[in-house]
């Protein structure tokens, strides 16, 4: 039997996705908020329901409950213009990783892993040519996973979420083509 499966998330997911979102804000609330995330402002079920919406939301599966998810999509946050890539490509070319998150219940499995995984190779069926992603400058858990899986620092931006506390985002940025 398999331990997990990560399948495309439909709308019957929708309010199992929501209660993802927040039992992971939860979590971070009662211990270190690294990402900086809110309930009722980032990430609520209009997130979940708009990537299902563009077929964007992936969600992994385990034990009968959603354990984690991930948007993959082309969007660029404005801030992203401002970074002297390291990796040079059309929009076109470069997928984007949004709202990549584990449920607490399911830490420590290499779920976050995975995931970052199963999006380079969304990306890749796509033809991207890069992939990149933004993370709260504190947050250092994921910054050490990314960095893990050898993604590469970019820059600093505001990404303009300053108001909630959140100043400044590190990006980073991953070939998908084997090219330095």
């Amino acid at each position: 039997m398999k331990e997990f499966e990560i399948l495309k998330g439909n709308p019957e997911d929708i309010e199992q996705i929501a209660e993802l979102y927040d039992a992971v804000i939860d979590h971070l609330e009662s211990h270190v908020n690294y990402p900086g995330w809110r309930k009722g402002i980032y990430p609520v079920k209009e997130v979940a329901q708009d990537g299902v919406e563009k077929g964007t939301l992936y969600v992994l599966w385990a034990d009968g409950k959603a354990a984690g998810s991930v948007v993959v999509n082309q969007f660029q946050e404005k801030g992203y213009e401002m970074i002297a890539w390291n990796q040079e490509a059309k929009p076109e070319e470069v997928a984007v990783i949004h709202t990549f998150l584990v449920h607490p219940d399911f830490l420590g499995r290499g779920f976050g892993k995975i995931l970052l995984e199963f999006a380079e190779e969304k990306a890749r069926e796509q033809k991207r040519a890069v992939i990149r992603l933004d993370v709260n400058e504190k947050n250092m858990p994921a910054i050490k996973l990314y960095r893990k899986l050898g993604y590469c620092f970019a820059g600093k931006a505001d990404l303009g979420y300053g108001e909630y506390g959140i100043p400044w985002f590190e990006l980073y940025e991953k070939s998908l083509t084997g090219k330095a």
